[in-house]
């Protein structure tokens, strides 16, 4: 709990030295207001891993005092964990049209939609939480509808940024509010929380509208089928696409069920234009002439089972990569995914197919949604904050935007650079780092939350890099001997004939077993850690591999 009842702590769950599953907290008396939820995807060495969410225990011990969710915008770094939280926390859910467009398919699928309080919020929303009044500002990203978020509390006013850029022309004329933000730090901001994600990148980031022109010329130039790859949430991209489609007299596909799904969200809601009849099926692309056709799909990422994967090994049903077709693949790969980029790229060419991939600099069909160091500067001039937390980021980001805090005025020793569970506290006006919280990773393993441990995943990994060997052994329940000889059997462990190596541990087994005392011949547990030790040093000793060893004992 604070130090004093009426402190105002902020600390983040998710968000601080990564780039994932953000989720934020500002509490202050009897309230805790949540900023964000989402999850991040696990690298190769979370074996059977396939979400990470942040750790809600801290919340679910205060669960009286949680009050609301508020969302900046609908990215899965921001939302994807919203499911889980709501299964712990039922509480309002306040986010913009069309971040509550994606929160309800995710609320669907968990079976979670009619009991949710789903709440509709923009710009000029103003909310009344405990004793913080809570309001909103519009910022640009590389989807629609994102906002900041102001706290105004007892003691001073905390901000929010969300994720965003400075982009004067943006495809959507959505613009973000300036003038609102210069008021905000005309009126004072005591403490300002922003995104870090380019802060070691130089300058202005590009508009979103160079896109739009490399996209249509590429369109002119092809002979045959346009396929182009980008995150289904980046709903700017998606109509240029549509547009490009429509300029070149093109029936447009969409392959990938995220992309099905948040193309219709942004139809339904007002977001997206598309003419009438230009969208066919995925059986019909074949139908028609290659030149009159495009694909928008999934799948940038190089995530081995999204469209582009599938069809840069022909693995697509009913639809084919064909030489001469031209592949866009417009989005930068996400620190981590450029080997599996690179691998569908290889695929690709091997196709035949014409390929216009890497960084937006060099193909100019990405540039990212994260502001450059001067959106980073232009945003702390603008809210003059008191105090700073760089949020969503690595570490060496987080130390890059501090450096440019201070460039533009904010006082040396008033930024913190935490980490996940840090609490920040202010209390008269002034903030200190004086505690933390417990937080951590929950992994999600199918339908299993938060039960996989660090033994779980260490067993994974052993059995994925040496394999298994079983020893089944039979045994007298009166007399605890041997009845017959044990059974060793072997699965991923080696491709060699196993039959002499087996031999040996059979009889390892048996001399293990006839040697232990008979106190310890009555107990299973001692049995199997013995027989484990003897067959792991032996194995490791002929062999070099560490297969996971596991006895099982049947009593007759």
């Amino acid at each position: 709990m604070s130090t004093k009842e009426n402190a105002l702590s902020i600390f983040a769950l998710g968000g601080l030295n990564e780039i994932g599953k953000n989720m934020y907290a500002i509490e202050y008396s009897n309230d805790i207001v949540i900023i964000d939820c989402g999850n991040k995807f696990p690298d190769a060495s979370l074996l059977g891993i396939d979400l990470i969410i942040p750790d809600m225990a801290y919340l679910v011990e205060n669960k009286d005092k949680v009050s609301a969710l508020i969302v900046t915008h609908g990215h899965e770094d921001h939302i994807g964990g919203i499911p889980f939280f709501l299964k712990k926390l039922n509480v309002p859910v306040y986010a913009t049209r069309f971040t509550l467009g994606l929160i309800e398919i995710k609320l669907k699928e968990h079976k979670l939609l009619r009991e949710s309080e789903l709440v509709e919020i923009n710009s000029n929303s103003k909310l009344k939480i405990g004793e913080m009044n809570v309001s909103f500002f519009k910022v640009t990203h590389s989807i629609p509808d994102c906002l900041g978020v102001i706290f105004h509390t007892p003691e001073g006013n905390i901000v929010h940024t969300g994720d965003f850029k400075f982009d004067l022309t943006p495809a959507n004329n959505e613009h973000a509010d300036i003038h609102k933000m210069a008021e905000i730090g005309k009126e004072g901001v005591l403490l300002l929380l922003s995104e870090s994600t380019n802060a070691e990148r130089p300058g202005l980031t590009p508009s979103e509208q160079m896109v739009g022109e490399h996209v249509e010329a590429t369109f002119m130039k092809a002979d045959r089928k346009v396929i182009v790859s980008t995150f289904a949430s980046n709903i700017s991209r998606v109509q240029q696409v549509v547009n490009a489609a429509h300029k070149t007299n093109r029936k447009l596909a969409l392959l990938g069920r995220s992309m099905v799904n948040v193309v219709a969200v942004a139809i339904e809601r007002g977001y997206l234009t598309v003419p009438d009849g230009m969208l066919i099926a995925p059986h019909e692309i074949n139908e028609m002439a290659p030149e009159k056709v495009a694909i928008l799909c999934t799948g940038s990422q190089g995530e081995p089972l999204a469209a582009l994967a599938r069809l840069s090994t022909g693995n697509f049903r009913g639809v084919d990569i064909l030489p001469e077709d031209t592949v866009i693949i417009a989005a930068g790969p996400i620190p981590g995914n450029e080997r599996n980029v690179t691998s569908i790229v290889d695929n690709l060419f091997a196709l035949g197919a014409k390929v216009i991939y890497g960084s937006g600099s060099t193909s100019g069909m990405h540039v990212s949604g994260h502001g450059y160091q001067e959106d980073l500067k232009l945003m702390l001039t603008l809210m003059k904050p008191k105090y700073f937390i760089p949020i969503h980021g690595e570490f060496r980001m987080l130390h890059h935007h501090r450096l440019l805090a201070e460039s533009v005025g904010v006082e040396k020793g008033n930024t913190f650079i935490i980490n996940n569970g840090d609490v920040v506290e202010i209390e008269d006006g002034i903030a200190r780092q004086t505690r933390t919280v417990p937080v951590g990773n929950t992994y999600v393993d199918g339908g299993d939350v938060g039960n996989i441990g660090e033994y779980v995943l260490r067993d994974r990994k052993q059995l994925s890099e040496d394999g298994m060997i079983m020893i089944i052994l039979t045994i007298s329940k009166a007399e605890r001997k041997l009845m017959a000889e044990p059974e060793t059997i072997s699965r991923g462990f080696t491709d060699q004939d196993f039959s002499e190596l087996r031999k040996n541990i059979n009889e390892l087994t048996v001399n293990t077993v006839n040697e232990l005392q008979e106190e310890n011949r009555n107990s299973r547990n001692v049995m199997k850690k013995q027989i484990k030790k003897s067959i792991r040093e032996y194995v490791y000793t002929h062999t070099k591999k560490n297969p996971m060893i596991v006895p099982i004992l049947i009593e007759i």
